[in-house]
């Protein structure tokens, strides 16, 4: 593996299947009383949040602690960056405190790129403005993994705000690399100009993919990112890209349903869909502690410095 997980584009196969069989020896322990392991004692991982999320830091507090590395939470409120400290600056005062690694959520696409620039340790991408959501996309190829085995062949149909969506990008990368087939449903205007260059086929109509889908990921359509009228209204969104019951029943009996939250419960999906047994959502938000402790001890070795 690379020193830094940025990109889920970054890794290769190998490396993507070693994160996830990595996580699935570590899923044992967190079956035990005790979920903790000596593994990364002395080492220190710094959670630098630009933007909130209360989920996504969490989880990798959770999943360092459990390896019992020493976690620093820095939160860009109420901290000297409130006050007009560039990254660059805050990044050499991580340095200087010894950082093993960097745990980065920042509104700007490419800002953990220029964090690894300036620091030895290791820098993990946890959202980078409309860019990529790398570990986002592990756990969710970890949790279609643990319910349908392979995802060799698997089609999955991602659908919602692609636009602004650093999962979509993630997972579209990732599950390529992994063999998956990708198609994203959404309305014209939330499908991204760059969206060619993309491994995946792309499609407006949802009623005619989910017949087919063997997962389907419901994206969060992002209201405080749009500056503009994206659709007529949320009555209409909800009637042609809302996974509802009636479209619930269109899919494949084994198929499962999918969501990276946090959920707008009765418009990309309905409360039921939500709640049924073949929705995945609340294993996700477990899986996602599990990948990442897989992707911290794999970056920082186990090793004492």
């Amino acid at each position: 593996m690379n020193r830094h997980l940025i990109s889920a584009g970054d890794l290769t196969k190998d490396d993507a299947l070693l994160i996830l069989d990595t996580a699935e020896e570590l899923a044992r322990v967190s079956e035990r009383s005790i979920k903790k392991l000596p593994t990364l004692r002395g080492r220190t991982v710094v959670n630098l949040f630009f933007e909130d999320s209360t989920r996504t830091r969490i989880s990798f507090e959770a999943a360092a602690k459990r390896l019992s590395a020493d976690v620093i939470n820095f939160s860009a409120k109420g901290s000297s960056v409130s006050k007009g400290e560039s990254l660059k600056d805050t990044a050499l005062t991580l340095e200087a405190m010894g950082a093993d690694a960097v745990v980065i959520r920042h509104g700007a696409s490419g800002a953990p790129h220029r964090l690894a620039d300036w620091v030895r340790g290791s820098v993990v991408n946890a959202g980078d403005g409309t860019h990529e959501h790398p570990t986002q996309a592990l756990l969710d190829a970890f949790s279609m993994r643990r319910r349908l085995g392979s995802l060799e062949g698997r089609k999955v149909t991602i659908v919602g705000d692609v636009l602004h969506s650093r999962v979509a990008r993630s997972n579209v990368l990732l599950l390529d690399t992994l063999g998956a087939e990708v198609t994203l449903v959404a309305p014209p205007t939330l499908v991204p100009v760059s969206i060619g260059t993309w491994p995946c086929e792309v499609s407006y109509d949802l009623d005619a993919v989910l017949p087919k889908s063997d997962v389907v990921m419901m994206l969060r359509v992002q209201k405080e990112r749009m500056n503009a009228a994206y659709f007529p209204s949320e009555r209409e969104y909800s009637r042609r890209y809302g996974l509802d019951r009636e479209r619930f029943a269109k899919m494949p009996d084994e198929a499962i349903v999918m969501h990276p939250g946090p959920m707008n419960r009765g418009m990309e999906i309905a409360a039921e869909v939500a709640d049924s047994p073949r929705s995945t959502i609340v294993e996700q938000v477990a899986n996602g502690v599990t990948i990442r402790m897989a992707v911290l001890y794999l970056l920082l070795g186990g090793e004492t410095a």
